[in-house]
């Protein structure tokens, strides 16, 4: 069951006249079995081969730069990005967030959720718009949920690619103490003061090679704010951070992936240790890992042509198409 908010659908024409191309302006709802409600949005030719974007830890569906949309849909995918759980305008668990010391000493709380929880979520969604395979894509967080679907999951995925993410196991992929320290900050309580912090972690794990738009990222940070319900986003990222925890290592899970998969990573992240990149990349069988010299942990401007041509790469090992 899905509802959609005013303005729909719309269509145009692509400079050839002929294909026609489906966009969702506004923010669609899904209602799963599960209970979950997925905010999502499509873009792309109806006939499109179907791409699934998932956004990383406190991220929604906005996270995802114009012009990588853009490169997408010119290469041909339809593309589907949504809210994860406890992010942007889907559902927010019903359950206390673990503390701070919790989270600092990765002890979930018992019954919280976890990544293969919020794969499922991205199964269903797949599953109500009638899409039986789909390339995904994640980063960070959203990578670790695009290796649980293509472990759980093996025959939604047609291909997978990992951007900045890791296994869980805690010797690689670990955030460098001093973005600990920034991550450990009482949450913001203004939009203002949002903002500021959100540019100040860019500064601190962004990378001077590829440097991010600052009048970009100020847009983003209003908007993702008030999607994210102002000062209530706080507790969804807490949540989403017990996920991860309780999920624990992966690795053996990683080994059952036969999906052709793509790791990306940079070998400057602060967020995730490159390790994280290395590890994902030996876990799961036959994989293609590509470190970028000077990439951190952010889809900085300069690098969006590169990611989507890689991405893009990788869609064309699937045998099946």
């Amino acid at each position: 069951m899905c509802k959609r908010n005013n303005g729909g659908f719309n269509r145009w024409t692509t400079g050839t006249g002929h294909a026609t191309v489906i966009s969702v302006t506004e923010d669609v709802y899904c209602d799963l079995p599960t209970g979950i409600r997925v905010c999502y949005r499509v873009e792309g030719e109806a006939r499109g081969v179907p791409l699934l974007l998932v956004a990383g830890l406190g991220l929604d569906l906005t996270a995802w730069p114009r012009a990588m949309l853009d490169g997408l849909l010119e290469r041909g995918f339809r593309v589907v990005r949504f809210d994860n759980r406890d992010t942007g305008h889907s559902t927010r668990v019903a359950a206390p967030p673990p503390s701070l010391l919790r989270q600092l000493v990765a002890r979930p709380p018992r019954g919280a959720y976890r990544l293969e929880d919020m794969a499922d979520d991205a199964d269903g969604l797949l599953e109500h718009l009638g899409i039986a395979r789909a390339h995904v894509v994640g980063m960070s967080m959203g990578g670790m949920i695009g290796q649980a679907l293509a472990a759980t999951h093996p025959g939604r995925v047609a291909t997978l690619t990992s951007i900045f993410s890791t296994t869980g196991e805690r010797r690689v992929g670990q955030p460098a103490r001093s973005t600990l320290l920034r991550m450990a900050k009482r949450p913001a309580r203004t939009v203002e003061q949002w903002t500021v912090r959100h540019l100040s972690m860019l500064d601190h794990i962004g990378s001077r090679a590829y440097p991010y738009d600052e009048a970009i990222e100020r847009a983003w940070a209003a908007e993702v704010w008030e999607r994210g319900g102002g000062p209530a986003r706080a507790a969804g990222v807490a949540r989403q951070i017990g996920a991860i925890q309780a999920s624990g290592d992966r690795t053996a899970a990683l080994r059952a992936i036969t999906a052709p998969t793509l790791v990306i990573h940079g070998d400057v992240d602060r967020m995730v240790h490159p390790s994280g990149g290395k590890a994902t990349a030996t876990a799961i069988p036959g994989a293609r890992h590509v470190e970028i010299a000077g990439m951190s942990h952010h889809l900085a401007p300069e690098l969006i042509k590169r990611l989507v041509g890689l991405i893009a790469e990788t869609a064309e090992l699937d045998k099946t198409r």
